[in-house]
C-alpha cells in the first residue's frame, strides 16, 4: 500500500522524541467551507498545537515549518481527545485548560470564547446536545492522568452559544450529584433527555428534576 497523501509537521522527530506525537487528539473532518480550502480536518496532538489541513491537499512535509498546513494554532499544553463540532464552532480541550471555542470563518478557526472552568489533566473529549441549531449544550467530563491519584468525576455542562456561561456542574450540590470516581479519557453520553457518566466501577445518570427535587 502506497499512501496518496499526507501530512507531517515539520518538527516530527522533535515531537517524537519528547513522545508528543501527532494524532492523541484524533482528526476532525469540518464540513465544507467557502475559499480555496473546501474541504478542512482538524486535528491535534501531545505537541501543544492545532493544524488545520487540507484534505485534498494534506501538503506532506515541508522542512522548517508548517507552512504546507493551512493554520496552526498553538494550546496550552496537550490534547487527549477529540475535538466538537456544533453549528460553526469547534470546541477543544487541552491539558490543564479551559474548554475553547473557536469560530470556523471563511476556512479558519477564530477564537471565540473560553469557559469559566478548567480541567487539571488529562482533559478528555467535549460532546454536544442540541436542538439542531439551537438549544446547544457542551458536556465536559473531567478525566485523570495516568499515574494521577483517584479523584471524583465532575460533569460540566456549558453554553454551546457562550461557553463562557457555565450552566451545571456536579460539584455544585455536591451531597445529590457527586459522579463516582474519574476514569481515563472518559466521555459523557446524552441520550433522551439524560447524561450518562461513566466511572469507577459505576454509571451515574443525570437528567432534569422535579421543582420539588
Amino acid at each position: 500500500m502506497k499512501p496518496v497523501d499526507y501530512f507531517t509537521p515539520f518538527n516530527a522527530d522533535e515531537l517524537n522524541a519528547k513522545d508528543h506525537d501527532l494524532g492523541s487528539g484524533g482528526p476532525m473532518l469540518l464540513p465544507d467551507q467557502p475559499g480555496p480550502h473546501a474541504h478542512l480536518a482538524v486535528v491535534g496532538g501531545k505537541g501543544p498545537m492545532i493544524y488545520v489541513v487540507d484534505r485534498d491537499r494534506l501538503g506532506h512535509f515541508q522542512k522548517g515549518s508548517n507552512s504546507h498546513a493551512v493554520q496552526t494554532i498553538p494550546t496550552s499544553r496537550g490534547i487527549y481527545g477529540s475535538m466538537a463540532y456544533w453549528n460553526r464552532n469547534v470546541f477543544v480541550l487541552s491539558d490543564y485548560d479551559s474548554l475553547r471555542d473557536f469560530e470556523v470563518k471563511d476556512g479558519k478557526l477564530v477564537f471565540k470564547a473560553a469557559s469559566s472552568f478548567k480541567l487539571e489533566d488529562h482533559a478528555a473529549t467535549p460532546m454536544v446536545s442540541a436542538n439542531g441549531e439551537k438549544d446547544g449544550i457542551v458536556w465536559v467530563l473531567s478525566s485523570k492522568g495516568w499515574s494521577s491519584p483517584d479523584r471524583l468525576a465532575v460533569l460540566y455542562a456549558a453554553d454551546a452559544a457562550d461557553i463562557s456561561h457555565l450552566l451545571y456542574t456536579s460539584s455544585q450540590n455536591a451531597a445529590r450529584d457527586n459522579a463516582g470516581y474519574a476514569l481515563r479519557f472518559n466521555i459523557p453520553t446524552v441520550v433522551n433527555g439524560h447524561v450518562y457518566v461513566g466511572a469507577k466501577g459505576e454509571v451515574d445518570v443525570y437528567g432534569l428534576l422535579s421543582q420539588k427535587q
